[in-house]
């Protein structure tokens, strides 16, 4: 992504993309990746996310276009083991004046997890999520959390995984149909949820800081 730029997305997938031919590096991927529906209106310098990850658009062509995996994107996301062929999800940026269908979603992976049980619950799929244990204060029971760049509702958060429940809509029009035990997911945790915790964080560690109703409405809460 470039610098001074943050572009937003709505964790609602516009379109299943494939990866062609890939350039890998020893501190970065090229990336080429064919789709369709997200080159409309879409330049040179936009940001996609693939797979939930915001990555800028560095080279355009008729059937799809490049880009760039940094290496800080690297260690913190499975598009370190992209391979051509690979289906990934895609999204193009929020524009002003857009419906947010799905949540606010930066597009920055917080880590990744692993899918440890998938169960069926009537028409729906329960997708249990094994996750680092520095995650589990950022997820919250009926909260959002982006899983590859899906937008979705957390049903349950246990001490080392959580669960989501997917309709038939999002499991046919995203990769999650693909996905089996075992597989790695990008995770990207809900965006107000981190910024409240990080503010409330010296109050809640300290006994002698209060954290006040005053307070909160101060600093706009």
């Amino acid at each position: 992504m470039q610098k001074g730029r943050a572009p937003m997305f709505t964790g609602i997938i516009e379109e299943i993309g494939t990866i062609g031919s890939l350039d890998r590096r020893a501190d970065s991927i090229r990336l080429t990746i064919q789709a369709k529906k997200v080159l409309e209106g879409t330049q040179i310098g936009d940001s996609i996310a693939v797979n939930g990850v915001c990555l800028t658009v560095t080279m355009l062509t008729n059937s799809g276009f490049t880009a760039d995996v940094m290496h800080e994107t690297m260690m913190r996301s499975s598009l370190r083991d992209s391979k051509s062929g690979s289906k990934v999800n895609l999204e193009r940026a929020l524009q002003v004046g857009s419906r947010l269908g799905g949540h606010i979603v930066s597009g920055h992976i917080d880590g990744i997890g692993h899918i440890n049980r998938i169960t069926a619950d009537g028409i729906a799929r329960i997708i249990a999520v094994a996750i680092p244990v520095d995650m589990v204060p950022f997820i919250v029971e009926k909260g959002s959390i982006a899983i590859d760049g899906i937008s979705l509702t957390v049903a349950s958060v246990y001490s080392d995984y959580f669960t989501v429940s997917v309709i038939p809509h999002t499991m046919e029009n995203t990769i999650l149909l693909t996905k089996r035990v075992g597989t790695v997911v990008n995770l990207e945790t809900d965006m107000i949820g981190k910024y409240v915790y990080n503010f409330t964080a010296d109050y809640t560690s300290s006994s002698t800081k209060k954290l006040t109703l005053q307070h909160l409405l101060e600093n706009g809460f």
